[in-house]
């Protein structure tokens, strides 16, 4: 049993979704990838994704692997355009860091949350409940400085969640 600063912990980070290993994460046996939109597939507001995220997007269907943009978005009309876009599913008002929809998500795709990867840029949202719904997490950087006024006040929380995390040697010096 972990500290409760644990179920904030993401399992890895990185500066953007380009820098993860897709092969590895295949190897490892997982089947599929949630990732978040704003500010982790885009820049918050922004209606089109940037090659970056197209082509890795692409990659991972290359390899196989299912993706679902999971998203708290306020404008799921953007979100289901740029879904469509990338030929992927997704799934808007998750609720997050609620459990219950990144679950709904795997079931979506048929997957088993042990199998499933959950990619975002904020811990309290997308870590916490990839976490709680027993998923590898991954945080990665904001695209953008740029973000909703909630957002902002969260990232204050989450600055003091990172650096505990990092105090206790449980992320190193990534992010």
């Amino acid at each position: 049993m972990g500290t409760f600063l644990d179920r904030f912990c993401p399992d890895l980070c990185v500066k953007n979704i380009s820098d993860i290993d897709l092969d590895g994460l295949k190897a490892s046996g997982y089947e599929a990838l949630m990732i978040d939109l704003d500010n982790t597939l885009l820049p918050w507001k922004d209606s089109c994704a940037p090659a970056s995220s197209r082509e890795w997007v692409e990659r991972a269907k290359a390899l196989g692997m299912k993706i679902c943009i999971v998203s708290n978005t306020h404008y799921p009309s953007r979100m289901m355009k740029i879904a469509a876009e990338l030929d992927v599913p997704a799934l808007a008002g998750a609720l997050k860091p609620r459990s219950h929809g990144f679950s709904k998500a795997a079931k979506m795709l048929g997957c088993e949350n042990a199998h499933v990867v959950v990619v975002g840029d904020q811990v309290m949202t997308d870590v916490l409940g990839g976490n709680r719904a027993g998923m590898y997490t991954i945080l990665v950087e904001p695209m953008h400085p740029r973000e909703f006024a909630g957002t902002k006040v969260s990232r204050v929380i989450e600055r003091i969640i990172l650096f505990r995390l990092r105090r206790l040697g449980k992320l190193g010096n990534k992010v």
